[in-house]
């Protein structure tokens, strides 16, 4: 197989528009990541209106050259402090607002990723878990927090990334009241910890629960900060609450995370599996591995102890079964039976000592079964 120093090699000879210099060179290339199924790459964009479309040509008959058949290039502008930096090397150390660029710390210098110290740097040790839906509201997020918090109280150091950049909901579900803060340095944002779990998402930066107006870009920007920008510390497993279906966001998280794992939520009814089947196979095209499938709003149960299956019956198991994984969990309809005067309030997040809170451990020890053998 084709090794990263031989990717970057044949890319040497493709010119930034913005520079006409080497984008390799120029440390424009970056999270290359090679797999059986193809390569993996985001470019940094310099120049604004640059034709992707034509860049993305020239990068893919470069590397068909090589006997690459399948590439995903993810592109996206460069920042301004990357600019900075940039010009500073190309200046032989001082920028044009002076040496503030080339007195940053040498892992933040042109060339180096700045998710190098971050949690997708190639020694870190976190697990990543993506939960995804192929459609809204089959009760994704409810997986995630709950997950994430049975997770916690297994002893494991748990994070969670509320990727869903539209529909934020994290912070709400778990009751989460205050923002993050920022570390003694200030560069760097420490997140929000409940029930054990440390928590970003884009509801922390949002107004009076204003709409997000971006394009794809933008997105995956955010996306990165969260990743890079976010002080984590050391984490066992870090959650990602994507967005249902299998857009932009989506698409960047996959092209981010090439070692993620990767959940299914669906509900017992024939339409909604069908639906989520979509977002496994995103996940097996991008190389990601399915950890299973949690089947939410499986059965109600009513005042009398009878169960009811008001969803129907058996699209969790059939999806699982098509996606060739297994039927990690089977989660009643229902909501949390808290008392808003209770400090551990939240609206979403399940006690350990009720029946959903013991399926949730069950379905963390599965995990952690599976991750950590």
């Amino acid at each position: 197989m084709i090794s990263k120093e031989q990717i970057l090699e044949v890319l040497t000879g493709f010119y930034d528009g913005g520079y006409h210099r080497s984008a390799v060179e120029l440390g424009l290339i970056r999270d290359v990541v090679v797999k059986e199924s193809g390569v993996n790459l985001t470019y940094v964009v310099t120049e604004e209106g640059a034709n992707t479309a034509l860049y993305r040509q020239e990068l893919e008959e470069a590397l068909r050259s090589v006997g690459v058949a399948s590439a995903h290039i993810r592109f996206r502008p460069i920042t301004e402090y990357e600019r900075e930096a940039l010009e500073a090397k190309l200046n032989g150390g001082a920028s044009p607002q002076g040496h503030a660029a080339a007195e940053r710390p040498q892992a933040d210098k042109p060339g180096r990723s700045p998710l190098q110290n971050s949690l997708l740097a190639e020694d870190s040790k976190t697990k990543f878990i993506a939960v995804a839906s192929g459609k809204g509201g089959v009760g994704k997020s409810t997986v995630t927090v709950n997950l994430a918090s049975a997770l916690a109280r297994l002893g494991r150091k748990v994070g969670i990334i509320d990727a869903d950049i539209y529909g934020f909901s994290v912070p709400d579900m778990m009751g989460i009241e205050e923002r993050p803060g920022t570390s003694e340095t200030g560069d760097k944002i420490i997140p929000v910890e409940r029930f054990g779990v440390k928590v970003i998402s884009m509801g922390f930066f949002v107004e009076d629960n204003a709409p997000i107006i971006w394009r794809g870009p933008m997105l995956g920007k955010m996306l990165q900060n969260f990743f890079a920008e976010v002080e984590w510390g050391e984490l066992d497993y870090m959650l990602l609450d994507l967005p249902p279906g299998t857009g932009d966001v989506a698409l960047d998280v996959h092209q981010m995370l090439p070692a993620s794992q990767e959940i299914i939520v669906t509900t017992p009814h024939a339409t909604a599996a069908f639906v989520a089947a979509r977002a496994g196979a995103m996940a097996a095209r991008t190389g990601h591995a399915i950890i299973g499938v949690v089947e939410n709003m499986s059965h109600y149960v009513n005042r009398l102890g009878e169960v009811e299956y008001v969803f129907g019956r058996g699209g969790g198991a059939k999806l699982a079964e098509e996606l060739h994984t297994e039927l990690l969990a089977q989660i009643p309809l229902g909501a949390p039976d808290n008392a808003a005067a209770d400090p551990d309030y939240s609206p979403s997040v399940y006690k350990p000592e009720t029946p959903a809170g013991r399926l949730y451990e069950e379905l963390a020890l599965r995990v952690t079964n599976k991750l950590e053998a």
